[in-house]
């Protein structure tokens, strides 16, 4: 009986949620505003027709409330339009409607409604479809009705099609969307017609859809744009205006704010004892000290600790935002409860800052009286609630690995600060063992960054965050996925100093960029073009040489490069063949001694005592010779000589037990081209300028990855 007659108040309490604030009735067919409060579709009409807009009060769900209003029931007279009058078209002309000679078509902005919305008293940009691009809030119309069922509210329900006085309805139309009685029903339905197929259902007062659809396209919503804040359908989705923006499927959105609301819900349940305590404190503060308060201050501050009482009283158990927060989660329907969620959120949050944030709302000190209030104030002091840091985001443009991975991170806005952070690491290529997943962790790592050496190279890595403070530890971070190179990071810097014209050539101060700047001899050769070229190949080789083992590096080529190759050779053979600047136009000179993307054949018997790809004006070539591995091969044999566009990083992997060196996108790590080399003797890496162009080497993630060195307008990797 206890718990019937609390659950009793609970609904009571309850009402004042369910209640519209224009006409002050239970919710009628409820609308979501963009401020995220509601108003019933009627008087939302009613406001923008005293506001002047005229045509904008349309039904977003477009359908027939009784059967009534149906095309087959209508008053033919109220399909007749008048069309107005010659001297009517004039004047509407020349008021500035339609289209006329000395007006382009289009000109005008489109009108845009406001709606002066009465619980924020804020006014409401509604766009230029005005109601009709609003939501319904469907888990607000059915909290209503299990409140009415719950506490019998409004009696009986009336038939909608009956003669005055009307009789009490025992049937409901979900197709007609109306209630009738035994007789009613009968009529409208009549035998053989295509309506006496409908299926009578309990009568009701309100008719909802059975799914939330989208207002702008009549489809039903499926995913949630976290940057609109908005549900969206499919085709939504596609439109230009929401390019670019973080959409998740509803089932995702529908999980995480069912997670907060009822973490939220919890910790305000949790916390009774609490919130009475402060209820006690300011009913006792009231009743020793506002009665020796001056009278034309008493009425002031006694509303103010009575406004604040019923606050706090409305975060008991049996109050009706709690009630009709544990209403809404009982919604079942994933797009229904975001809509509704979004918005109860919020105000949770703020009852549960209020809680946390908790002052007397009046003082007990008056200016002819003194009163102590330490005690008092030291049991407020003491009361200090801490939330746990929100989940961290990974910052994924900063996050990378090479020779070591690099992790950044930030707190969302609006987060309580972390004092410091715990990064979760593991492997996601390995067997899976039997038991929980086994992480590695680093701990109190301070900072929004972190360095994991030594990581197995050719893995997948997963990587997680969570920050701490004094309340605890709050919510992982989103897993982010990293692959490693797949054999270890070879460090070395550029060497310029032979078989090349410095006067063509800028090697930054730390050795790591280069860049051509042909010049003169450029233009010269440009001018005996038709006669004879004289156009250099200018070489720099990498200062340190592999003789064993597995080796990778990366670099980053300009995509404005005239021409670059980068890749790797025998130094005895690159020093003998680029000593001398060959003549790249003259008919004595061999463009391609070794190997190449470009090559014309690629099954010589012998290796290739070099190995390039050819990069060009943002593309690289892969010539016939390709290997399968780039993805290049057809039915017949491997495919023609094609390009593909140029990645932010080049990777390059040389075996040299195999002989093989591998051209990688040192993003995704997807092969580009594989080739044989020979390796007989000391190998190292090297670039080919011709014409004008630059590259970087990628750095050791040790060194500081946020610095940026610029070379003639080229930026180093980050």
């Amino acid at each position: 009986m206890a718990a019937k007659r609390g659950t009793k108040t609970s609904m009571k309490n309850m009402e004042k949620e369910l209640l519209c604030p224009v006409c002050q009735e239970m919710y009628k067919q409820p609308l979501v505003l963009p401020c995220t409060h509601n108003v019933c579709q009627a008087c939302a009409r009613e406001v923008l027709g005293q506001q002047g807009y005229v045509g904008h009060g349309g039904d977003p769900s477009s359908e027939p409330t009784s059967p009534a209003s149906t095309p087959s029931t209508r008053s033919p007279r109220l399909s007749r339009r008048t069309l107005p009058k010659p001297d009517r078209l004039d004047r509407l002309l020349k008021s500035g409607f339609g289209t006329y000679p000395g007006r382009k078509r289009g000109a005008l902005h489109p009108q845009v409604i406001m709606f002066p919305c009465p619980a924020c008293q804020g006014d409401v940009e509604l766009g230029e479809r005005g109601l009709a691009g609003l939501f319904r809030n469907l888990t607000l119309e059915r909290v209503v009705e299990r409140y009415r069922q719950s506490v019998s509210v409004g009696g009986a329900i009336l038939c909608q099609l009956c003669k005055p006085p009307p009789l009490e309805a025992t049937k409901g139309c979900t197709e007609c969307r109306a209630t009738f009685c035994n007789e009613c029903f009968k009529l409208f339905h009549p035998w053989g017609t295509q309506k006496a197929q409908h299926e009578p259902t309990l009568p009701t007062l309100s008719f909802r859809p059975k799914g939330l659809m989208c207002p702008d396209h009549k489809e039903e919503v499926t995913h949630y744009c976290k940057t609109c804040q908005r549900l969206v359908c499919q085709l939504c989705r596609v439109r230009r205006t929401h390019s670019g923006h973080k959409i998740t499927p509803v089932l995702s959105a529908y999980q995480a704010l069912k997670d907060k609301l009822t973490k939220s819900l919890t910790y305000i349940l949790g916390n009774q004892d609490t919130v009475q305590t402060q209820i006690c404190e300011l009913e006792e503060t009231r009743r020793a000290s506002l009665l020796q308060a001056i009278e034309e201050c008493q009425q002031e501050r006694l509303a103010r600790l009575s406004a604040q009482i019923q606050e706090h009283r409305s975060l008991l158990d049996g109050s009706g935002l709690v009630g009709y927060a544990q209403e809404v989660l009982k919604e079942t329907d994933q797009p229904c409860f975001v809509q509704a969620a979004k918005q109860l959120h919020n105000r949770i949050a703020r009852a549960t800052e209020a809680l946390q944030m908790f002052r007397p709302a009046a003082s007990s000190s008056f200016r002819h009286c003194q009163l102590d209030v330490g005690r008092e104030m030291k049991l407020l002091t003491e009361l200090n609630f801490l939330r746990v840091p929100e989940a961290p985001v990974i910052d994924t443009q900063r996050t990378f690995a090479y020779d070591q991975i690099f992790l950044c991170w930030r707190l969302p806005p609006h987060s309580p600060p972390a004092w410091h952070y715990t990064v979760e690491f593991r492997r996601t290529d390995v067997p899976a063992q039997p038991g929980p997943t086994r992480w590695q962790r680093r701990e109190e790592v301070r900072g929004t960054s972190a360095l994991l050496e030594n990581p197995d190279t050719g893995s997948v890595y997963v990587l997680r965050v969570r920050g701490c403070n004094k309340a605890g530890y709050g919510e992982y971070s989103e897993d982010v996925h990293l692959h490693t190179p797949p054999a270890p990071v070879l460090h070395f810097f550029l060497d310029g100093r032979w078989g090349t014209s410095r006067e063509r050539l800028a090697i930054s101060k730390d050795q790591r960029a280069v860049r051509s700047v042909p010049g003169l001899p450029l233009l010269l050769a440009a001018e005996r073009l038709l006669t004879g070229c004289h156009l250099s190949v200018d070489v720099v080789l990498g200062d340190v040489a592999v003789t064993q083992g597995r080796s990778y590096w990366a670099c980053a080529v300009d995509p404005a490069s005239y021409l670059v190759k980068v890749g790797v050779g025998l130094e005895s053979k690159l020093q003998e063949s680029f000593q001398g600047a060959p003549d790249v136009i003259s008919p004595r000179y061999d463009p391609d001694s070794g190997h190449d993307s470009g090559a014309e054949d690629a099954t010589v018997e012998a290796s290739p005592p070099f190995a390039f790809l050819t990069i060009g004006m943002g593309k690289i070539l892969l010539g016939a010779g390709a290997s399968s591995n780039a993805g290049l091969t057809g039915r017949d044999g491997p495919a023609a000589s094609c390009t593909v566009p140029l990645p932010p990083r080049l990777g390059i992997c040389l075996d040299y037990e195999r002989g093989r060196v591998s051209f990688l996108d040192a993003v995704s790590f997807r092969g580009l081209l594989e080739c044989p080399l020979d390796c007989s003797g000391p190998v190292c890496p090297a670039f080919c300028f011709i014409g004008g162009g630059a590259v970087q080497l990628q750095e050791p993630v040790g060194t500081k990855p946020e610095r940026k060195v610029t070379i003639g307008g080229f930026a180093k990797l980050d």
